[in-house]
């Protein structure tokens, strides 16, 4: 695709969602269950998120995560309950290390004593975008606190926006920000070398999947590797006799300990861009930890210079 033309789009997305559209001419529609909320774009599917706790047979119950994420064809991108990992799923944000007063007393990742309550959706589409506010509860178990009843130990306040797509590309952002409620609250990934933790797309892979961040071919190691501020997931994710396409992943660089680095993985896995790491940081009570993420589901035409223009559009706003 031409670069300028490439720049007149996003300008034209970018101006465009700053007037004021007729609310009665929608391009999204959105459909509201007690199950989830499914996003769609005109009479295609964009994403289904999960408020209603999901589980496989009693284990590895959760709740507020992304599936199915779908591609500009409607293909499905994303795995839930994959049996490699069970506890992985869609599009999630979540830490192995969950603690309070010193002691680990959940695991996020692996759903262990922990819940998420979703306390409110909020919906706003036009024609420009559909953006889903959420409140959720993270709960635990405190015996110390309140003989073994759950207790909210964070509020979590997030945003997802979709944006009209073009036959290129679409975006969808992820803000996430997160409110201790308790005292000596850490959070960290895993307590292994690899440390991962945060952010993570569990997506459907195709056996070419290559990783590639700003023009440079990136190997997965079993440990994170440091790479640039995005990377992009790119192979033929509709099948060897169609055009490959890709879901790269940018980190906006609001984030802490940016540029986060990234754990890989060429199969059975997820892929995550890693936040804080093995060794756990404090969530003092009252303060809000903000973490901004965006998605880039693209087609062949989309090349590496273009999604660094995208980036770089990304990280003005």
């Amino acid at each position: 695709m031409h670069k300028t033309r490439l720049i007149f789009l996003i300008t034209l997305i970018t101006t465009v969602s700053l007037l004021k559209v007729d609310l009665h001419a929608q391009h999204f529609t959105v459909k509201d269950t007690e199950a989830g909320v499914e996003i769609k774009e005109g009479d295609q599917k964009v994403l289904f998120y999960q408020k209603c706790p999901k589980s496989l047979n009693g284990q590895y119950e959760r709740a507020n995560y992304v599936h199915p994420l779908y591609g500009l064809n409607e293909e499905i991108l994303t795995e839930d309950f994959p049996e490699d990992h069970l506890h992985q799923r869609g599009i999630f944000w979540t830490w192995h290390q969950i603690i309070v007063n010193g002691n680990k007393i959940a695991d996020g990742w692996t759903c262990d004593n922990i819940a998420w309550d979703v306390q409110d959706t909020q919906l706003t589409i036009n024609n420009i975008q559909a953006i889903l506010k959420t409140t959720v509860l993270w709960k635990s178990e405190l015996s110390e606190l309140e003989d073994n009843q759950p207790v909210s130990i964070v509020r979590e306040n997030a945003e997802i926006t979709v944006y009209r797509s073009t036959s290129q590309f679409r975006m969808i952002d992820f803000k996430i920000a997160l409110t201790a409620l308790v005292d000596s609250l850490q959070i960290g990934g895993s307590e292994d070398a690899k440390g991962y933790g945060g952010f993570s797309p569990r997506l459907i892979l195709p056996e070419d999947i290559r990783f590639i961040s700003q023009n440079q071919e990136i190997t997965p190691q079993d440990t994170a590797v440091k790479a640039g501020p995005w990377m992009d997931f790119y192979g033929s994710y509709n099948g060897t006799s169609a055009p490959k396409s890709g879901v790269a992943l940018f980190s906006h660089p609001d984030n802490p300990g940016h540029p986060q680095p990234w754990i890989l993985r060429s199969e059975k896995s997820m892929q995550n861009v890693v936040y804080p790491g093995r060794t756990p940081v404090d969530l003092p009570k009252g303060e809000v930890l903000t973490l901004k993420y965006r998605l880039v589901i693209h087609s062949d035409d989309i090349d590496q210079n273009s999604l660094e223009e995208l980036y770089k559009q990304y990280i003005k706003n």
